[in-house]
């Protein structure tokens, strides 16, 4: 029997062996235990005693010898009974100091946070950047739109524009290569410079998105959630569309 859903519900390997072992021969001493394990007597009575803890294993005098015996396995879904139990208390605990955690987190200053994407997931980063633009009274991102990139980013989310122009969020578009056109609420210019691996740069409140190629041409991107990297990138933005 494979013992690993044993292991999840709390015994040991040691444990699930002599469990096992016990069920097999019955009552049995400890010295026919050890006989049968490869473990010698003192562990087999350290296991033992862990296994009556667990109220799985029972121990009776005969004679004078002192046998062991494994319960009905029916005793299993008592064990499993009580570690739902204890993970209901702990979960409680952890909702009560949830809040003092966070103010100790908030009190560290701004850390990135960095998501990764990719395959189909990078469709997220879409809806991403819709969902927070949508949520501030300036309605606006910046783009370094790489081509190569942008014959591909759009694929599983084709009504993108569609959504963006309904939810009147305007974008600036800084084109690097050939190609692209105006949907509405957009400004372009075109930055005509050729890159090996280009890079589609998403700027917006509070975060940067950036998508590119792995080295097995599957897209994939990341999120950089900080409002000093969102910030630095969009003034960066901003003095390039001036020259262009």
């Amino acid at each position: 029997m494979d013992i690993n859903l044993l292991k999840k519900i709390g015994f040991s390997d040691k444990s699930a062996k002599v469990y096992l072992v016990l069920l097999a021969l019955g009552p049995s001493s400890v010295r026919k235990l050890s006989e049968n394990l490869d473990m010698n007597r003192g562990q087999v009575y350290e296991v033992l005693k862990d296994l009556q803890e667990k109220e799985v294993v029972r121990f009776f005098k005969e004679e004078t010898k002192q046998l062991f015996v494994a319960d009905d396995p029916d005793s299993l879904k008592k064990m499993v009974d009580k570690k739902q139990q204890e993970l209901k208390i702990i979960n409680k605990n952890v909702d009560r100091v949830i809040p003092e955690l966070q103010a100790l987190y908030n009190s560290g200053g701004h850390r990135p946070v960095a998501k990764y994407f990719k395959g189909e997931n990078i469709k997220d980063i879409l809806e991403d950047v819709l969902l927070v633009c949508e949520t501030f009274e300036d309605k606006m991102y910046r783009v370094y739109s790489a081509e190569g990139v942008r014959e591909h980013l759009y694929e599983d989310f084709p009504s993108f524009s569609d959504a963006r122009i309904a939810k009147n969020i305007a974008v600036k578009v800084i084109a690097m290569g050939k190609g692209g056109e105006l949907r509405g609420l957009d400004e372009r210019k075109w930055l005509n410079q050729d890159s090996e691996t280009p890079t589609y740069i998403f700027i917006y409140p509070g975060k940067t998105a950036y998508i590119s190629f792995d080295a097995k041409g599957n897209l994939v991107g990341v999120i950089i959630e900080n409002q000093g990297i969102s910030e630095t990138q969009k003034m960066i933005f901003d003095q390039v569309w001036k020259t262009l």
